[in-house]
């Protein structure tokens, strides 16, 4: 399948403001997870952010653009908050994957599949993007958390991090279809915890078991 293509970009002759571009995206994202896609519009985002369209238009070709880049930085912020938590010596393995799966409960917890269902059967090539940031963001992150936690002691030695984390990408990509939250009736947030619990449940030390089990039990 050919790689979604992006929005069309600004003119070179435009002059985007990166504070009100950061503030349009923010707006954008609320807008976007609260309504889906058919329902956002310029007009409404316009009015919410107490601005002209013309302003909109001056840092996005369109809605489509807008939109591109609100999941673009979304992908962005799971990458570096999980960089963080990684990066954090005070914090234990189980600590570090609590608080990034907590933040990323938090994160699903704003999207319900209605929006997901809206944006697969009204911007296909927006969809594919948001497959795309996903396969490149799970098999880093979590391959990334699984070097961690052989390192700890935390997660077997004999697990393959680039494979393993591969196997949760296809199992997420699974998990997050519309057609699959519907059937199962859950949400992306739902989802995704049940997921990381089912997936670390194998791959844990005994050590490692005990202190995800008395963290995740809270």
């Amino acid at each position: 399948m050919k790689a979604a293509a992006p929005p069309a970009r600004l003119s070179p002759t435009a002059s985007p403001r990166p504070d009100l571009r950061a503030r349009i995206l923010e707006q954008a994202r609320v807008h976007l997870f609260a309504y889906g896609y058919s329902a956002f519009t310029m007009d409404e985002l316009a009015t919410e952010l107490g601005m002209s369209k013309k302003t909109l238009y001056v840092h996005f070709a369109g809605k489509d653009a807008i939109i591109w880049a609100v999941l673009d930085a979304f992908a962005a912020e799971i990458r570096a908050d999980a960089e963080a938590l990684l990066a954090n010596p005070g914090l234990s393995f189980a600590e570090k994957l609590r608080g990034f799966a907590q933040g990323q409960m938090e994160r699903l917890a704003r999207i319900t599949p209605a929006v997901l269902r809206d944006l697969q059967r009204f911007a296909p090539e927006l969809h594919r993007h948001v497959e795309e940031l996903r396969n490149k963001n799970i098999p880093y992150v979590f391959g990334r958390f699984i070097e961690e936690g052989q390192i700890a002691g935390a997660v077997r030695d004999d697990i393959s991090p680039a494979l393993a984390g591969e196997f949760f990408l296809h199992a997420m990509q699974g998990m997050l279809q519309p057609a699959t939250l519907r059937r199962l009736r859950v949400d992306p947030e739902t989802a995704f915890e049940k997921g990381l619990r089912i997936f670390f449940g194998g791959l844990l030390t005994p050590n490692g078991q005990k202190e995800h089990e008395k963290l995740f039990a809270r």
